[in-house]
């Protein structure tokens, strides 16, 4: 996805490396966004350690700014470290409320974290469907834990709320390639 001026694209968010949100950067100084830039380009590369490397090397400051998060959170998922990447995301909601990134990337995490799973991710992400009833993507993660919890009926509800606030066809295809919904391709299809 194309982002606004001054915003940056990250390599992997929430459930899929085709997920994309903006987060604008335009208050990091040019060498930090340089850094910020640097470090995506190295997620890009799959280079999480050079990708730390850069995030380090941003002012203090702007260690909490949300696009120094996160590039945090998806060096922790591609290092598959939870604990650290729940973390994290609960740093997201502090420092960045109003993005629906950090519940999502809350959600993600809990699903995965030692101790968590389906029902802490889906007890997670739950408000901010009410929060954000226009993100489609909250409404697919919601879709994806019902039918993993085997509740089919509330997995087809929110992927029919994910479809209407997204667009059909790019909704349609991420669900046919997602094994979370496998049990509902067959309906997907006819979508």
């Amino acid at each position: 996805m194309w982002f606004a001026q001054n915003a940056v694209e990250l390599p992997s968010l929430a459930k899929s490396s085709a997920k994309r949100f903006p987060i604008r950067v335009q208050d990091l100084e040019p060498s930090d966004r340089h850094r910020l830039n640097a470090a995506l380009g190295w997620l890009g590369l799959n280079c999480p350690a050079d990708a730390r490397a850069e995030l380090d090397a941003i002012a203090p400051a702007q260690q909490s700014h949300p696009a120094v998060l996160e590039g945090r959170w998806t060096i922790c998922t591609l290092e598959k470290q939870w604990r650290d990447a729940l973390e994290i995301a609960e740093q997201e909601l502090k420092f960045a409320p109003g993005e629906s990134s950090g519940w999502l990337h809350r959600a993600y995490a809990l699903r995965r974290v030692s101790g968590g799973g389906l029902p802490q991710a889906w007890d997670a992400l739950l408000p901010a469907a009410e929060k954000f009833p226009a993100e489609p993507i909250i409404a697919y993660n919601l879709s994806c834990y019902a039918c993993q919890m085997q509740q089919l009926d509330l997995a087809r509800t929110w992927l029919q709320r994910a479809v209407a606030a997204g667009k059909k066809d790019a909704i349609k295809k991420m669900a046919l390639a997602d094994d979370d919904l496998q049990p509902l391709w067959e309906e997907i299809k006819n979508l």
